[in-house]
């Protein structure tokens, strides 16, 4: 029976899906290449034009990351996510009022993007805090699966936006549907109170169980000092380069090399392997330890990008999306649970978060080199190989790549943000 002070695992269950929901909104970033598609067949836009807005949401995404995973440390993450469902509100209305170049690069680029900064950086931290710390892997899967798998949903209900009311109604109903759950699931975020037990039992008796608590709390000074961060940092950029060219392009990348119409229906299926590889692939990491099973996740992907000028038929671009989906997925549980492991909870939102930046870089060498491959070839090709290239260099730095040594600092005896 649970003490008075102590929530219920129930509660505690429904902190990891509110953030699951929240997550499920705030990945209508994934769904961008069907929009893409419709601001090139609708208004005429090129292909690079197409990812300004795309690429932009995702540099302002990684950058808000920062000061968003300092107010979930300060404020709590209900205020946060509030925020972040004010943003996208205003950056979805605002890319409907306009429908041009610059409006829909300002409302979905910088507005939408600062939302899911905001919006992303506050349920996983806080979510993870509920739970043992051999539990980190399978909590933060669940918890960024939401993001992943949105374009499930998200991706055909655009699709039929478009086509009955255009770019602009799509912005509008979108927009107010997000800000409505949003609003709604923040309420029920919280970190656990004082002297609250984690649920989750004890760890297992293995090597991959034990790494999973770190000695200390490093702070965000304290952890760029070290060397893991930055090979974290390289693994990071170059193993999420990869999926977001492909989700960036996949509505086209489909036309182009299959003659399919129904992209859309390729990027639904992306989504589910993105959420599936999230939670799977987060389980597996507590089984077998983060860079091992980074190391297998790299070495997919690098081997589906050397292939990817191949696909040329349903099935093939079938596989090759659900291998991409669940690879790309991986990082993204993968990356914030090593970071807990490393470097320790209690400044982990603030720490990831610079961690992360590195997903904003990478958002201008998959999709925009694919793009302007695309523009000056009529193929992707030269997209692929870059991606594959990367991928391997990923690989060989996560076989280097070992925890931080606890190094008795001054600053133990009281350790600051």
């Amino acid at each position: 029976m649970n003490s008075p002070s102590q929530p219920s695992l129930q509660t505690a269950w429904l902190k990891v899906f509110a953030g699951t929901g929240v997550n499920l909104c705030l990945g209508v970033l994934y769904t961008w290449s069907v929009i893409a598609a419709a601001l090139r067949t609708q208004l005429g836009w090129t292909a690079t034009q197409s990812q300004f807005p795309y690429t932009l949401a995702c540099l302002v995404f990684a950058a808000c990351m920062i000061p968003g995973g300092r107010m979930v440390d300060k404020i709590g993450p209900r205020w946060v996510v509030t925020a972040a469902a004010i943003l996208v509100g205003a950056g979805m209305f605002l890319s409907g009022l306009t429908a041009q170049l610059t409006g829909i690069t300002i409302g979905f680029g910088l507005l939408v993007g600062a939302a899911m900064g905001f919006g992303y950086a506050a349920p996983t931290p806080a979510a993870v805090k509920w739970f043992q710390p051999h539990k980190k892997g399978l909590i933060a899967g669940l918890v960024v699966g939401g993001f992943g798998g949105a374009s499930i949903y998200i991706a055909p209900l655009t699709n039929s936006l478009l086509k009955n009311y255009g770019v602009q109604n799509t912005f509008y109903i979108l927009g107010g549907i997000f800000f409505a759950v949003m609003v709604l699931l923040a309420q029920y975020l919280s970190i656990p109170p004082a002297g609250y037990v984690p649920y989750g039992g004890p760890a297992p008796q293995t090597k991959a169980g034990a790494a999973t608590a770190s000695k200390r709390d490093y702070t965000p000074g304290e952890m760029v000092k070290t060397p893991q961060f930055y090979l974290l940092w390289l693994m990071f950029l170059f193993g999420s380069s990869a999926g977001l060219m492909i989700i960036g392009h996949l509505a086209t990348i489909s036309k182009v090399q299959g003659g399919i119409t129904w992209g859309f229906i390729l990027v639904a299926v992306l989504a589910v392997a993105n959420a599936g590889g999230r939670i799977f692939f987060g389980w597996l990491s507590d089984k077998l330890g983060r860079t091992n099973t980074m190391l297998l996740v790299f070495a997919i992907q690098a081997v589906n990008m050397f292939m990817f000028i191949n696909y040329t038929s349903a099935a093939t671009l079938l596989i090759g999306s659900v291998l991409t989906g669940a690879s790309y997925g991986a990082c993204l549980s993968l990356f914030p649970t090593v970071i807990f492991d490393y470097y320790g909870l209690k400044n982990g939102g603030y720490n990831y978060s610079f961690v992360f930046s590195a997903w904003g870089v990478a958002s201008l060498i998959g999709p925009i080199i694919a793009g302007r491959a695309m523009d000056l070839t009529n193929s992707y090709q030269g997209g692929y190989t870059v991606s594959a290239i990367l991928m391997l260099v990923a690989a060989g730095l996560a076989i280097i790549t070992k925890p931080p040594k606890t190094v008795k600092l001054a600053s133990d005896a009281k350790i600051s943000g």
